[in-house]
């Protein structure tokens, strides 16, 4: 079984204060993938390099506390990808690309963090630009290889992924544009949103505000996910949402593969 966890930390400083670090140690993940760490190398070097027996491999933002993404592996990766080619976003540390390959598979898997486009237009404009790389990116990579991206994509994709849909179709994350990129990805590209495959209920939500009550009353988004192939997807058994602590303003997903690297 290959265990795969997703958690934006909200800085990796802050949810090791918060325990992230000893439920990583007990969690039994084989892979990690980590968003926005708001943190550089200085910071990660010799205090975050090995995090419950996995090796750490970092995309870092040029800018200090802000953005930055970690993809943690138990298995050493025969190849890491830093970056999708793009100056603009490449500068902001938002893609980490592992790859496992031997005679039975070609697989990537892949830590990313898509930009958030709440704090005003000019960011909704360069979340857009994102997505329009990331669709012929993603398409490109699936050609060669089987891909298990996980991160925080910050789109919840129908109006079961959170809670106050009809008061959020104006708002960045539930766009009409932002929903038919998704659409795209999965009904044209052939990507599978694999906890949907695996938990149809409502209110199953990986981020709350900080505002108000959020948390207290579950009024939450689902915008973090693991996206794959379809060989890979198909061999997905088990999923969690992880809610009996708090590292940060998401809960870890956690999803159990029938397979080993």
């Amino acid at each position: 079984m290959f265990r795969l966890v997703s958690l934006n930390l909200n800085g990796i400083r802050s949810a090791a204060a918060k325990g992230w670090e000893a439920w990583a140690a007990g969690v039994g993940a084989d892979c990690m993938g980590v968003q926005e760490i708001k943190a550089q190398a200085d910071t990660v070097h010799g205090r975050f390099d090995v995090v419950a027996g996995m090796q750490g491999h970092f995309h870092y933002a040029d800018k200090k506390g802000y953005s930055g993404v970690g993809l943690y592996s138990r298995k050493k990766p025969s190849d890491v990808v830093l970056g999708i080619g793009n100056p603009e976003f490449d500068a902001e540390g938002r893609y980490v690309e592992a790859r496992f390959d031997n005679a039975r598979r070609k697989l990537s898997v892949v830590s990313c963090y898509f930009p958030s486009g709440s704090s005003g237009e000019e960011r909704q404009q360069a979340k857009f630009r994102f997505l329009a790389l990331m669709a012929p990116h993603l398409h490109a990579l699936a050609q060669q290889r089987e891909v298990l991206l996980v991160g925080d994509i910050n789109i919840a994709h129908h109006e079961i992924d959170l809670k106050n849909w009809r008061g959020n179709r104006k708002n960045s994350g539930f766009l009409p544009e932002e929903r038919a990129w998704m659409t795209h990805l999965l009904e044209q590209i052939g990507y599978v949103d694999v906890f949907r495959t695996l938990n149809p209920h409502p209110e199953q939500y990986t981020w709350w505000s900080n505002r108000g009550q959020a948390w207290a009353k579950n009024v939450g988004w689902r915008i973090d996910y693991h996206l794959a192939t379809p060989g890979i997807a198909k061999k997905a058994r088990a999923e969690t949402i992880y809610l009996d602590e708090r590292f940060s303003d998401h809960a870890p997903l956690v999803i159990d593969y029938d397979f080993t690297l």
